[in-house]
């Protein structure tokens, strides 16, 4: 199994739409693929603007075997339906061990 992890800078007081769109939006669609398992959405309690995304795939490979045309065409869907400002601050990968 691997785990995707990304970390987000949102602006104060609209994390709860954020997340919300993201289950709309990402999850939705995400968990449509092969290898999709489960996803979490974390809001850091002592850094207000921190949203973390965990997102949990059988194989690196079937979750690289996304089309970035499809990643793309997910990511301006959300970006249509949240329309407020928001960054990605990390993004990596981590393979769960002792499987």
């Amino acid at each position: 199994m691997v785990v995707e992890l990304l970390k987000f800078k949102v602006l104060p007081g609209k994390q709860d739409l954020f997340m919300q769109q993201d289950a709309a939006v990402w999850t939705k669609a995400l968990s449509a693929y092969p290898g999709f398992v489960s996803k979490q959405v974390w809001s850091n309690s002592t850094e207000s603007t921190e949203v973390t995304i965990v997102i949990y795939w059988r194989t690196r490979e079937q979750w690289k075997a996304i089309p970035q045309e499809e990643i793309d065409e997910i990511d301006q869907k959300f970006d249509q339906a949240f329309a407020d400002s928001y960054e990605m601050i990390e993004a990596c990968e981590y393979i769960v061990m002792g499987e």
